[in-house]
């Protein structure tokens, strides 16, 4: 436990409050983890805890939970969320409670929780405290809702997001009884903020065993549902993810792809590294194998020609729906795009990188060079995790790994905007209000590879291209 969260536990102590960390940060320290912030449960009320706060001389955030029973301490610049005892029932919202009462006892508080795993505390001596069975389900490496599931999801429905969340973050498999109650509650899932299952979708996707929770999103039929959006006084729905739920069902063709489509689309997320963008072009990489259109059959083998197309088209909609920022879902998009032409260029040693580059460079979604270059290095992630991800055991990435280094590097030498452009005040002295027009006759060429990308030649070029247009170079 950290020395500053221990003496929050000694000080609500000596005033003559109980105080335990819970939840998350007891489950890590369990795990054998660094927690990434502490929560304190205590049996004094607010302003009991801003009185103790105040003499120690530590400062309190002023933030709108305290109708929640939640203080926010800054000890030592941490930041310590200390919530007394309670109780909470829950009504038509799918994830506020309804109601909220201080409690008498930890047990109390603890035993309205969502995961046995998440319901664990510690007092400042390190004894655990544990109502619920939640040490036990650690060491099973297994999630278990407190209670009985269907009431745990029907009180919030964002729990089973969570719950997909919490599978690929600790690397546990969810419990029988947890899968089974989740479908009795997707009716709630309509109530939800689409803000609020996007974030559990984005933390998800970056767990180490992704995954895991994303076989729970979607084979359980919770990618399906719809969650809401309030604009201009009126809620509409917004489907969540159902452009995948075809995928569990759609089977490739032996012997290049040992699995069916929606096991490759976990086996490639598993093995690309947790960056949002990238999980997310592995995630919807294959998105589009086996819809009408896409899916055929040639010479008793599946196909499915122009699923790469296909599939950014999918995954640009989906991610601004969910109203992510464009930029983003464009790379997105370009990642699932790309991935066949990548695998073309690593595998066969034919087409002209160059001329591809150029055509990326004029046409894709970038606007400098350096964001080509992050481009390409995330398409070589996503296109090594797809040659893993077939399942092969001699499958091997040092050949794709060795292309996609000569790509970026090419890369690294193909102007994107003018911006980009190796020049000098030479240009603009001479050319004026003409920079502008000047530039971008100048990017084409290096682009073309007309010209180096030197100051002395870009200057020397926009001399005589302003001589032509001029017919003086003053």
């Amino acid at each position: 436990m950290e020395p500053v969260v221990r003496s929050v536990l000694e000080a609500l102590n000596e005033a003559g409050y109980e105080a335990y960390i819970v939840g998350g940060a007891v489950r890590d320290l369990l795990m054998k983890r660094t927690p990434h912030d502490y929560d304190v449960t205590t049996s004094a009320r607010p302003e009991e805890i801003r009185a103790v706060a105040a003499a120690r001389g530590w400062r309190t955030a002023e933030i709108q939970s305290e109708r929640f029973g939640i203080v926010v301490l800054v000890v030592d610049d941490m930041t310590i969320e200390t919530a007394t005892f309670r109780g909470e029932a829950y009504g038509d919202d799918a994830h506020r409670p309804e109601q909220v009462w201080y409690a008498s006892t930890l047990r109390e508080d603890v035993l309205r929780r969502d995961f046995t795993v998440n319901a664990l505390a510690m007092d400042k001596d390190g004894q655990i405290y544990d109502y619920t069975g939640g040490q036990k389900d650690i060491r099973k490496k297994r999630l278990v809702t407190v209670g009985d599931a269907r009431r745990r999801f029907q009180e919030d429905a964002l729990r089973l997001f969570r719950a997909c969340r919490f599978t690929g973050q600790l690397d546990f498999l969810p419990d029988k009884e947890l899968i089974q109650a989740m479908p009795e509650a997707f009716h709630r899932v309509a109530g939800l903020s689409v803000e609020r299952v996007v974030g559990e979708i984005d933390r998800l996707m970056t767990t180490p065993a992704a995954y895991k929770g994303l076989d729970v999103l979607v084979r359980t039929g919770l990618g399906a549902c719809s969650c809401r959006r309030r604009e201009n006084g009126v809620y509409q729905d917004v489907p969540i993810l159902p452009e995948c739920s075809h995928l569990p069902s759609t089977p490739q063709s032996r012997p290049f792809h040992l699995f069916d489509a929606w096991f490759h689309t976990l086996a490639v997320v598993a093995h690309t590294p947790p960056d949002l963008t990238i999980r997310y072009g592995a995630f919807f990489h294959d998105v589009a194998k086996g819809m009408p259109g896409i899916r055929g059959v040639h010479k008793g083998r599946y196909t499915d020609y122009g699923h790469d197309a296909k599939g950014a088209e999918v995954a640009e909609a989906v991610l601004l729906r969910w109203r992510k920022p464009p930029d983003f879902a464009k790379r997105v998009a370009w990642l699932v795009k790309t991935h066949m032409k990548f695998h073309y260029f690593a595998n066969t040693g034919q087409g002209d990188v160059d001329k591809w580059l150029r055509r990326e460079a004029l046409e894709g979604p970038f606007r400098r060079t350096d964001e080509l270059v992050e481009a390409v290095r995330q398409a070589t992630a996503v296109a090594c995790g797809d040659v893993l991800g077939c399942g092969h055991r001699d499958a091997d990435t040092s050949g794709t790994e060795s292309f996609g280094e000569y790509m970026a590097l090419l890369a690294s030498q193909m102007p994107v905007g003018t911006k980009d452009l190796r020049y000098d005040r030479r240009i603009p002295d001479a050319c004026g209000r003409r920079t502008g027009e000047c530039l971008r006759v100048l990017l084409k060429r290096v682009q073309n590879k007309e010209l180096q990308n030197d100051a002395d030649v870009l200057a020397e070029a926009a001399e005589k291209w302003l001589k032509r247009h001029t017919g003086d170079s003053t």
